[in-house]
């Protein structure tokens, strides 16, 4: 006589819970399994794309979305978030790029140009000091991911533009608000010996927040963070913030830019 086995609800349950989970653990690997292909046979596919500035066509076109997206939203009145100055700090040096070569900041001079015009004007860091002094505690955000809340002191590009009229065809003041067709679309900075060179647009260049920086946390610029001058621009990545200027040019070209031959984002805004 065979007898039936009862089987108790809560072991029931139990097994049935486990049937469950080894099917969900089957159908996950599956699908985890068939991602990871699809991923690299999409990335396998991106590689062997004809390159368009140094990089593939599809990373190229996904950077040039990524700029258009931050133009679109960027506001001469949108400001970058600003600190308390106790939560300043050192941030990192990070890169020497056109910072090699033996140099003496008490022989240095600004080289300030403009394209519709051949003589270029030369300033000294003190003339560029005249100019009213801005202190702020911005971040400088690295496009790798890292950021620091830094003290910085200086002054505005806008004033330097305004003082000395080199941002525009006509010569006279810039005035974003009023006159925008007279300001020359771009601004090209690079160091003394041509090692590191960034390229800007004009309004990013004439935010109230971009400075000519001289001073960091209270003190003098190092030789490492780019003395004696040295640009802040909190609305792009540190990648813009170029160290040790040496000449700054208006111009209705788009100038060249170190990262962006490297294949980084020219616009570089976040």
């Amino acid at each position: 006589m065979n007898e039936s086995v009862v089987v108790p609800a809560a072991e029931r349950n139990d097994r049935e819970v486990e049937q469950r989970m080894r099917r969900l653990t089957r159908r996950g690997f599956a699908t985890g399994g068939m991602g990871a292909l699809a991923g690299l046979l999409a990335w396998g596919w991106v590689r062997t794309r004809p390159q368009d500035q140094g990089i593939p066509w599809p990373l190229r076109r996904m950077l040039e979305w990524n700029a258009t997206l931050a133009q679109s939203y960027f506001r001469p009145t949108r400001l970058a978030p600003t600190f308390s100055m106790n939560v300043a700090r050192w941030p990192r040096a990070n890169g020497n790029l056109g910072l090699q070569n033996a140099f003496d900041p008490a022989a240095w001079s600004l080289r300030l140009e403009n394209a519709t015009e051949k003589r270029p004007l030369i300033l000294t860091l003190a003339q560029i000091k005249s100019l009213p002094r801005v202190d702020m505690v911005t971040e400088l955000k690295c496009i790798e991911g890292w950021s620091d809340p830094v003290r910085w002191t200086g002054v505005r590009l806008a004033d330097l533009a305004l003082r000395w009229g080199k941002a525009t065809r006509s010569g006279k003041a810039a005035d974003l608000e009023r006159f925008p067709s007279d300001l020359l679309r771009y601004v090209s900075i690079s160091t003394p010996d041509m090692g590191y060179y960034v390229g800007l647009d004009i309004e990013s260049a004439l935010h109230p927040q971009t400075l000519l920086c001289y001073a960091m946390n209270g003190r003098s610029l190092t030789v490492e963070h780019g003395a004696p001058l040295r640009l802040v621009i909190p609305v792009k990545y540190g990648i813009k913030n170029i160290k040790r200027i040496g000449t700054i040019r208006f111009t209705d070209e788009r100038p060249a830019d170190y990262w962006a031959e490297r294949g980084y984002d020219w616009y570089a805004g976040h």
